[in-house]
């Protein structure tokens, strides 16, 4: 049996700090570890419904994201299911459309695959500026490691980079 195609896609906007956590996220997994094959690591920004030939070619969709949930800012969530729906990315946007009714779309165009998010409750989305708040930028490498451990238990192991791609040398 062929393996699960993994999408690990980073959504949010770049320019509205904490907003744009997702896609640090993805790049700081890309930076930091070695993955399998079958696994894509992706930034997709606010492409929204853009992102459908790459979301239907995947068997698992894991997001990573921000999302509105009860905790305080800097709070981790794995999310499933209906609660898909408190991401904020895919909402009130360009792309006029949420995570669950591209998933939809998908599924109506013939290819939906199975999907979770792991998201983070924001301090800041706000803010016109290129760089998460501190609190969040503190948070990025608690939030990759239980990505890495939730799509561990789920059979899919990336491997640490012994020295992390563009770290300077010790």
């Amino acid at each position: 049996m062929a393996e699960p195609r993994v999408l690990v896609l980073g959504v949010g906007n770049i320019l509205l700090s904490d907003e744009g956590f997702g896609v640090a996220a993805v790049n700081r997994l890309e930076r930091d570890y070695v993955w399998p094959d079958n696994v894509r690591l992706l930034d997709g920004g606010t492409l929204g419904l853009f992102l459908m030939p790459d979301i239907m070619d995947a068997d698992l969709l894991v997001v990573l994201d921000v999302v509105l949930g009860p905790g305080a800012p800097g709070t981790i969530y794995l999310l499933e299911g209906e609660d898909l729906r408190k991401s904020l990315s895919f909402r009130d946007s360009t792309h006029q459309t949420d995570l669950v009714d591209t998933l939809i779309s998908c599924e109506l165009a013939g290819a939906r695959p199975d999907a979770f998010i792991i998201g983070i409750q924001p301090v800041d989305c706000g803010t016109l500026s290129p760089e998460l708040t501190p609190a969040l930028e503190a948070k990025l490498p608690e939030f990759c490691a239980k990505a890495v451990a939730e799509l561990a238990r789920r059979g899919i192991t990336a491997t640490p980079r012994q020295q992390p791609q563009g770290a300077p040398a010790a």
